[in-house]
């Protein structure tokens, strides 16, 4: 029975060893194989983490330059820090105009409002001057019109004119380029001056220019001489008429009443005795 339990012990502790030789990594050995994949395993890891790195830091420098150049983006290209958007973007400045403000207008410095209506003579030369009220945004350039309802034309005094501090124009009227072909009618006229970027018929915004049309004046054609002895007057007449007649006679007959009646008085008075 000694025997036999001592061959067990043997049996037992030489099956241990062979299962413990068995499963420690020899070289040439199937696990080592283990061993190998372990170590790869490991350098990749090594790898990742300095790729890793690396994108950091181009990230890092890719932020500088962005930040630099006036926009700031991440290394993805997207714009947001946080959850608010971080782009800058240039952008112009703009003049802000408060929209209560009324459009710009013109105020007449000659003629002035107080020298009322002014007529001028075809071919004369006409001299307009205005200042500028209420305008926070000067036009690049203006038009000047005259303009006449009685037969529906526009005469351009000035085109494309610069804006200056103080307006004023002179105008020819008689060297006037259109007047060959549509005449100057006596009739009055309407001053007109507005943007040149714009229409006549366009609403100004908030101190912007607006159409300037309140200035009226009258024009007049001079005719030509006549020697006298060639003059006919248009109104008159060599013939009385019958209302001139009618007054002559109460007149002749007012004057006969007023002798008589003096006579007979001075008579009465004993004046002719």
């Amino acid at each position: 029975m000694k025997g036999s339990g001592l061959f067990s012990v043997l049996s037992t502790l030489a099956f241990v060893l062979t299962a413990v030789s068995s499963a420690w990594p020899w070289p040439g050995s199937p696990n080592h194989n283990i061993d190998a994949l372990l170590l790869r395993r490991q350098d990749s890891t090594s790898t990742n983490t300095d790729t890793a790195a690396a994108t950091t830091t181009e990230s890092a420098a890719a932020t500088t330059s962005a930040s630099s150049s006036g926009t700031i983006t991440s290394a993805a290209g997207s714009a947001a820090s946080g959850s608010k958007n971080a782009t800058k973007t240039t952008s112009s400045k703009s003049t802000a105009i408060d929209p209560r403000l009324p459009p710009g207008g013109i105020a007449m410095i000659t003629p002035a409002a107080t020298d009322g209506v002014q007529y001028y003579k075809v071919g004369d030369y006409i001299t307009f001057k205005w200042n500028y009220t209420s305008l926070s945004v000067t036009p690049t350039a203006i038009d000047v019109l005259a303009s006449c309802s009685l037969n529906d034309a526009t005469y351009t005094i000035t085109g494309n004119m610069s804006v200056e501090a103080t307006g004023a124009i002179t105008w020819d009227t008689g060297n006037f380029a259109g007047a060959a072909t549509q005449p100057f009618p006596v009739a009055s006229y309407t001053l007109v001056v507005y943007d040149a970027a714009s229409e006549v018929t366009d609403v100004a915004s908030a101190g912007y220019l607006a159409a300037y049309d309140q200035y009226i004046f009258g024009m007049y054609t001079g005719q030509p001489y006549t020697p006298l002895n060639e003059f006919k007057c248009a109104t008159c007449s060599g013939t009385l008429s019958m209302h001139e007649k009618q007054a002559i006679g109460v007149l002749l007959m007012t004057a006969a009443v007023t002798v008589m009646s003096f006579t007979w008085f001075a008579h009465g008075f004993g004046a002719f005795s």
